[in-house]
């Protein structure tokens, strides 16, 4: 009997270290790999900073908006706005993708453009010239950007790095700029921007001029949606008007992020982060195809564990 009650120990220790090792696995939350950050890490680092002192750097940013701007677009992620009349619809799209992937790593990007004046993210070296800084917070008639000085402070310092052909005769910022060609984000610049920054495989169909060859649209976005993000080069012009007929200017103008998509009846229901929010948008599958002049899809490159 004692030889069976040995036996028996023998047996069921094994099976017992197994369960709770199972247990505990199914306890402890598991990280999605596929992101580098998540928002619940970026809050409560965000959370922890009570007060900033003013920048030396950024003269015309008050300390107390700047943080309130950082902790608004943390808890709330879609409420970031490029403002209106600006050129920086491209730099709100890619600041959408950021905080989808890092927002941690976006709270600590700003808040060290803040306090040194200059900053690494992926692969790019900020480093903003003295016209932007003393620009960064005096931005007027803007919306709620007028508000934002932290989203100021970020639009302008990308579009003072980076820089595409439309730069070409406007370099160097002036005031007002942030309306003009100096601003401005190609289709090639934007891309070329998400893979300097973000941790992405960018694949690419289309032009500033010459709309994507791809032979069904609605059909190609939806499968290329179900592995990755989605952003859409389009001509905006239409899109906010009332009478979807004719195309007064046909080019490509606004960044979009494609969130849902389905059809019916050949109509297309499409749903999109635009500017501060999601909105839905229903159009034939030919204007659909008419208004698109670039397609962006982005996967998670493959990172290897040593």
């Amino acid at each position: 009997m004692k030889v069976k009650g040995i036996v028996i120990q023998s047996f069921l220790l094994p099976l017992l270290i197994c369960f709770f090792a199972i247990v505990q696995c199914w306890a402890t939350p598991v990280k999605d790999s596929s992101v580098i950050s998540t928002q619940k890490e970026a809050i409560a680092f965000i959370d922890e900073i009570k007060e900033l002192q003013p920048s030396k750097h950024w003269p015309n940013i008050k300390p107390a908006l700047f943080l309130q701007n950082i902790k608004s677009v943390i808890y709330k992620p879609l409420s970031i706005y490029p403002g209106n009349s600006t050129n920086f619809c491209g730099y709100g799209a890619l600041t959408y993708l950021i905080l989808e992937d890092d927002p941690l790593g976006y709270a600590k990007l700003l808040l060290q453009l803040y306090k040194e004046g200059k900053a690494k993210f992926g692969n790019a070296r900020f480093n903003p010239s003295a016209h932007v800084k003393k620009q960064a917070g005096l931005l007027k008639y803007k919306g709620i950007l007028d508000i934002h000085p932290a989203e100021q402070m970020w639009y302008l310092s990308l579009a003072d790095h980076y820089k595409g052909y439309l730069n070409f005769f406007n370099r160097t910022y002036s005031p007002g700029d942030e309306n003009l060609f100096w601003a401005s984000v190609n289709y090639a610049k934007f891309n070329r921007m998400v893979r300097a920054l973000l941790n992405y495989k960018v694949h690419a169909r289309g032009s500033d001029l010459i709309r994507p060859r791809v032979a069904d649209q609605f059909q190609y976005i939806s499968e290329k949606m179900k592995t990755g993000i989605v952003v859409l080069y389009i001509n905006n012009r239409i899109v906010r008007k009332k009478n979807h007929v004719t195309i007064k200017l046909a080019v490509p103008t606004h960044f979009i992020v494609a969130e849902k998509i389905s059809e019916e009846n050949k109509m297309i229901t499409f749903v999109y982060w635009d500017y501060g929010g999601k909105t839905q948008l229903q159009i034939s599958k030919a204007f659909f195809k008419r208004i698109i002049f670039g397609i962006s899809d982005f996967t998670k490159k493959e990172t290897h564990v040593e």
